[in-house]
C-alpha cells in the first residue's frame, strides 16, 4: 500500500513532533511546518527521526494563511497541532488578569483566527481530511456530569469568558468554528480533545511544558508543583499514544467528530505517590488536605472505536523519567 502524504503544522512542537516520528515509523510523507525553519536548536532533532528523508520541513505562520500552501500541495490530510494554549500576553500578562476585550484579542482570537487561517489554506489546496489537537477544557459543562462523553458536552465559552478562562475559551470556540468551516466546505474532520502529556522529551524545547517542566525539576532536588496536593483530579496520555490515535482516525474514513484522547483521570496524590517510585528522592508536596474529590470519569467508546491499546500511567511516567534522565545524561 502507498502510504499518504500529510502534513503536520506546528512540527517542532510537543505533539507535532511526536506525531511526525510515529508518522515517519510507519512510512508516511510528512510535510511539516513551524514558524522558523531555520531554528536548527529544534529542526537537528527531527533529522534524527527514522525514515526522516520523508520529512520536509516548510516555514508557515498560522496568522497568514498563504504561508502554508506549499506545505499543504500534494498533501493527503492535514494535523492541526500548532494551537498551543496561550497563557499570557505578548507582554507576559496572565490571560486570568486581563478584561474580557483584552481576553478576546489577546488569548482568544489568535487561536481562532489561526486555526481558521490554516483551514482556508487546505480550502485551496483542496484537502479533504483534517484533524485537530484541541483540549478537554472544551469539554467541561456548566452542570457537571457523572460521566463525559465528548459529543453531548461542550464547555460554555460565555461562562469561561465571565470566569476570565480565556485561554479555555479559546479551545471551545476555535471548535466550533472548526466544526461549521469543515462542514461548509464538505471536509472530514476529527478533533481531538487530550490533557497532561507524558512520554518520551523529543527535544529540549519541550521542557518547557509540564509534566515535563516539574518532573525534571523533582529529578534535580526542586519544588514540586503543587505546595499543597490539590484535591482534584486530571487526566493523561502518552504522546505516542495520542498520536497513534491520529493515524487511526485518519485511515478509518468513517471516523468524524470529537475524540477523547486520554488514558484516564487519576487524583493528584496518587500521580505523586506514583512519581515518587520513580523519583525516590523528591520532594512531595503537603498531603494534609482532603483527597476526597472524585476523578473525572469518561466515556470512552468512541476513543476506543479506533482500536489503540493506550499505556497505563505506571508506564507513562516510567518512560517520561527514562527520558528526562537520558536529556540530564547529555544523551538525547
Amino acid at each position: 500500500m502507498t502510504r499518504k502524504k500529510i502534513c503536520v503544522a506546528g512540527v517542532t512542537g510537543l505533539v507535532g513532533a511526536n506525531l511526525t516520528k510515529k508518522a515517519l515509523s510507519k512510512g508516511y510523507f510528512v510535510n511539516g511546518t513551524t514558524r522558523d525553519a531555520s531554528n536548527t536548536n529544534k529542526t537537528k532533532y527531527l533529522k534524527k527521526f527514522t525514515n526522516n528523508e520523508k520529512l520536509v520541513i516548510y516555514e508557515a505562520d498560522m496568522s497568514n494563511s498563504k504561508s502554508f500552501d506549499k506545505a499543504l500541495s500534494g498533501v493527503d490530510a492535514l494535523f492541526i497541532t500548532c494551537l498551543v494554549p496561550i497563557y499570557k500576553t505578548t507582554d507576559g500578562i496572565p490571560a486570568n488578569q486581563l478584561s474580557k476585550e483584552e481576553g478576546k484579542s489577546n488569548i482568544i482570537a489568535p487561536t481562532v483566527n489561526g486555526c481558521l487561517n490554516i483551514l482556508q489554506a487546505a480550502k485551496r489546496c483542496n484537502i479533504k481530511t483534517v484533524i485537530i489537537c484541541s483540549s478537554t477544557a472544551s469539554t467541561n459543562p456548566d452542570i457537571p456530569v457523572e460521566i463525559k462523553n465528548e459529543v453531548e458536552h461542550w464547555s460554555n465559552e460565555l461562562t469561561q469568558i465571565e470566569t476570565k478562562k480565556y485561554t479555555s475559551a479559546a479551545k471551545t470556540i476555535m471548535e466550533k468554528r472548526a466544526i461549521e468551516f469543515c462542514k461548509e466546505n464538505k471536509m472530514r474532520l476529527c478533533i481531538f480533545l487530550p490533557t497532561g502529556l507524558y512520554g518520551e522529551l523529543l527535544m529540549p524545547s519541550h521542557l518547557e511544558h509540564n509534566p515535563y517542566n516539574w518532573l525534571y525539576r523533582l529529578m534535580n532536588g526542586g519544588e514540586p508543583r503543587h505546595k499543597i496536593c490539590p484535591n482534584d483530579s486530571i487526566s493523561m496520555i502518552h504522546t505516542e499514544d495520542l498520536a497513534e490515535l491520529f493515524l487511526a482516525a485518519l485511515e478509518d474514513s468513517r471516523k468524524e467528530g470529537r475524540f477523547f484522547g486520554v488514558y484516564q483521570s487519576l487524583h493528584w496524590h496518587d500521580i505523586y505517590l506514583e512519581c515518587k517510585k520513580y523519583i525516590p528522592d523528591m520532594r512531595s508536596p503537603d498531603f494534609s488536605q482532603p483527597m476526597s474529590a472524585k476523578v473525572t470519569n469518561f466515556d470512552f467508546s468512541r476513543r476506543d472505536s479506533l482500536g489503540i491499546k493506550l499505556r497505563n500511567f505506571p508506564q507513562m511516567i516510567a518512560q517520561t523519567v527514562e527520558g528526562l534522565q537520558r536529556y540530564k545524561d547529555g544523551k538525547l
